[in-house]
């Protein structure tokens, strides 16, 4: 009592003692694209539905076996770039800037779903074309939460972390944006650029800052 009077005194949060509850998982979010159900039928034909190659870390999520081609400002493509599901209400792709500079694409960094006054583009499908008037941006990182993550951490949804990766190119990533839901497993998203610039593997040791 007199320790959580003290911090409270200074305006701190206490320090955590006790182990997280849940395990952290940093993952590599290569670039991709969600789709609604009305793309996918652009792309693929008429009643098309997505299969699932692969089932993602988030419970529900999957890496579907459909690919389209995203076709730049400067007529170059991305060739098989996986579509994930289940279908979402907006058209949404998310490239690295490495991606989008290879494109010619100049991509604001956005939180999933804040598309307005983005970039669009073309995507190709074996049955034909899908136009997107926008929604082409580098996601910003983030993290995935469940209420009882965030109050270990001492968060609140739309706050921001800090990610401390330790190894031989170790380096601390600001601004790691929380998503809290009661459905979220605790699992961060980096994109591409991000995970090779710190050599990012299965063992390399991750903790999330205040």
């Amino acid at each position: 009592m007199v320790r959580q009077a003290v911090y409270s005194r200074l305006g701190k949060p206490l320090p955590r003692t006790a182990s997280a509850p849940n395990p952290l998982v940093v993952n590599i979010s290569a670039r991709h694209c969600h789709l609604t159900p009305e793309a996918v039928e652009a792309l693929f034909g008429k009643g098309h539905q997505l299969t699932v190659h692969k089932w993602l870390y988030q419970d529900g999520q999957f890496a579907a076996k459909e690919t389209v081609t995203l076709i730049g400002p400067r007529s170059r493509v991305i060739s098989n770039l996986r579509i994930l599901g289940p279908c979402r209400s907006l058209n949404q792709v998310e490239l690295a800037y490495t991606d989008a500079i290879a494109l010619g694409f100049e991509i604001p960094l956005r939180a999933s779903g804040s598309i307005k006054d983005t970039p669009g583009g073309m995507l190709m499908g074996p049955a034909g074309f899908f136009e997107m008037p926008e929604g082409v941006i580098r996601a910003l990182r983030h993290v995935h939460m469940s209420p009882t993550d965030a109050d270990f951490y001492g968060v609140k949804p739309g706050e921001n972390l800090q990610l401390k990766i330790g190894g031989a190119c170790g380096i601390i990533l600001d601004k790691m944006l929380c998503r809290v839901d009661p459905s979220f497993k605790l699992e961060v998203h980096i994109d591409t650029d991000e995970g090779n610039a710190c050599n990012l593997q299965p063992d390399t040791p991750v903790d999330l800052l205040k």
